[in-house]
């Protein structure tokens, strides 16, 4: 079952399923160190699907800063990936930036997923760079 939630619409066994997907993986099967929580959880919608158990299997943020929409925290759950479930994520990613309005998103992706990225649209800008301890590149998304 798929969410588009505030944080002040989320369980706290909600978030807290969807912090330790996060913390899962990008810090722990990643290996990176770096601050997971942070503010921009308290103003995001949270995208999440809920699996037959009612885990946390698929996540993302999504959230305005000045005039445009960025969306992050992209994951889905090491058991879940290869089954079209991160399609479906972000097809609900764009659902909840038309709830924000029609401004351009610009995410930072890191360099292994800008590839898929580019399927829905994306384009790129600018050079890679590290962010998080990760190479990231910029990309941008205009029209949809």
């Amino acid at each position: 079952m798929w969410k588009i939630k505030s944080l002040s619409q989320m369980t706290s066994l909600e978030f807290y399923q969807c912090l330790k997907l996060r913390i899962n993986t990008f810090v722990v099967e990643q290996s990176r160190i770096y601050p997971e929580l942070d503010d921009d959880d308290l103003h995001a919608l949270h995208v999440y699907h809920l699996n037959d158990q009612n885990q946390v299997d698929a996540y993302a943020r999504v959230f305005l800063v000045d005039d445009h929409i960025v969306f992050g925290r992209v994951v889905v759950a090491k058991s879940a990936r290869h089954t079209g479930l991160a399609t479906a994520l972000m097809h609900h990613i764009m659902e909840a930036c038309r709830q924000l309005g029609s401004k351009p998103i610009v995410i930072l992706a890191q360099e292994q997923v800008v590839g898929y990225y580019k399927h829905f649209g994306f384009k790129t800008s600018g050079e890679p760079f590290i962010h998080e301890s990760t190479p990231h590149v910029k990309m941008t998304l205009e029209d949809y």
